[in-house]
């Protein structure tokens, strides 16, 4: 009788034990979809962020090649006007 208790003990804890780890699997894997879901979130986030940078970058490039362009007009400008005022000022300096 006590070989009975003892084999039907085992077996109970047997079957509570992997009804247990079957618990403790479901639970894991509902957390690891809520981590994947939250990572796909994050994921599509900073794939718009980073979509707004480069925006960025490219407006930013395009306003340094005007700056550029400004700049090497106003050089230009600047070098006939110290060619005109020179003129006017070396005939009269004489």
């Amino acid at each position: 009788m006590l070989k009975i208790l003892r084999i039907t003990l085992v077996v109970l804890l047997t079957a509570g034990f992997l009804i247990s780890c079957g618990d403790v699997n479901r639970r894991v894997d509902e957390k690891i979809d809520k981590l994947l879901k939250k990572t796909e979130s994050l994921d599509s986030l900073l794939n718009q962020e980073i979509d707004k940078v480069l925006t960025l970058d490219s407006l930013i490039d395009k306003e340094h090649q005007k700056v550029i362009k400004l700049d090497s007009l106003i050089q230009k400008s600047t070098s006939k006007l110290d060619s005109v005022v020179n003129k006017i000022t070396k005939p009269l300096s004489k």
